[in-house]
């Protein structure tokens, strides 16, 4: 069995002494979707994250979790199968202190000791079911690349931008912009996205991509807050898939179901439940965004707690 190994980011918003770093580098947070609340609180999503790989993927060689001086107080570190990873090892100083996960991507091929083969997961996912190694890697060694198709995404951009004058959210506008760069380069556009979940990815390949696109990335670098210049880490996919490193699978959204908290009825909380039981994904997201508030952060608290009340080998 191929090595392969898993890298986390992760933060504590909770904590007082990074909240004072981040005020005073990029200000208070806002409703903004680039500087919301929700962007840096932690709901203990990442202890039931691992609860979910150590139940459903116990074939991980060994998980880093990258992270700005922090570290979870209920983390096992005494377990040699994880290690915390800080920013400041893969990061070099004009990018820190980083609260842009865009940023952080782009460094995630130089943590040391990781695998050729990895995958890279935010805290926010989490595995539904049991997963392989082939359910990351082919038999040839390569990533499967899970896209959610785009039908006519540049069509639906030029329109969107220069015919109705709106603006893209900066998620859509970083994602276009990989694929416009690698289309210059290897002659394809990719109208597609990851499927917003566990990603996996080849270590030299996302090192030659970050080589060959290094001036494109290079302004992206000292971007402490998430902007619309930046280059988003579809490109590696993009890449890999242009120089047929990876297998393009597409996705639709019960294959990886993505949940944004804000959508799960209070009134209702079995919704979400109901939703898992009738499509059995492999993958889930409990994604948290800036509509979502305390009472939708509680709701999740106790749905992952009734879906993962066993406590990890990565726990204390």
């Amino acid at each position: 069995m191929p090595e392969i190994d898993l890298v986390y980011l992760w933060v504590d918003g909770n904590d007082p002494q990074w909240r004072a770093k981040r005020d005073a580098t990029i200000g208070k947070p806002t409703d903004s979707e680039d500087n919301c609340r929700a962007r840096f609180v932690d709901n203990d999503e990442l202890k039931y994250s691992l609860r979910s790989i150590d139940r459903y993927a116990p074939w991980i060689r060994r998980i880093f979790i990258v992270t700005d001086g922090q570290k979870p107080a209920w983390l096992n570190t005494d377990n040699p199968r994880v290690q915390i990873v800080d920013h400041t090892q893969i990061m070099p100083p004009e990018c820190l202190p980083c609260f842009n996960s865009a940023v952080i991507e782009h460094h995630l091929h130089l943590i040391p000791g990781l695998a050729e083969r990895f995958i890279y997961a935010n805290d926010d996912m989490l595995l539904y079911r049991p997963a392989m190694p082939e359910t990351f890697f082919a038999a040839d060694g390569f990533p499967i690349a899970r896209m959610r198709r785009l039908h006519c995404r540049k069509l639906f951009v030029f329109f969107k931008e220069k015919v109705m004058r709106h603006r893209l959210n900066t998620y859509a506008k970083t994602i276009d912009y990989a694929a416009r760069l690698v289309e210059k380069m290897f002659g394809h556009y990719y109208g597609c996205r990851t499927h917003h979940n566990i990603d996996a990815y080849l270590r030299s390949n996302y090192a030659l991509t970050r080589q060959l696109f290094d001036p494109q990335i290079a302004p992206t670098l000292p971007h402490h807050l998430r902007s619309q210049n930046d280059v988003q880490r579809n490109i590696y996919t993009f890449t890999a898939l242009a120089t047929r490193c990876a297998h393009l699978q597409y996705v639709d959204a019960h294959t990886s179901l993505n949940f944004r908290i804000d959508h799960i009825h209070l009134h209702h909380e079995g919704y979400l439940n109901e939703l898992l039981r009738k499509y059995q994904p492999t993958f889930l997201c409990l994604n948290d965004t800036q509509f979502g508030n305390d009472g939708d952060r509680e709701a999740v608290r106790r749905f992952l707690e009734e879906e993962y009340p066993e406590k990890s080998q990565f726990e204390r």
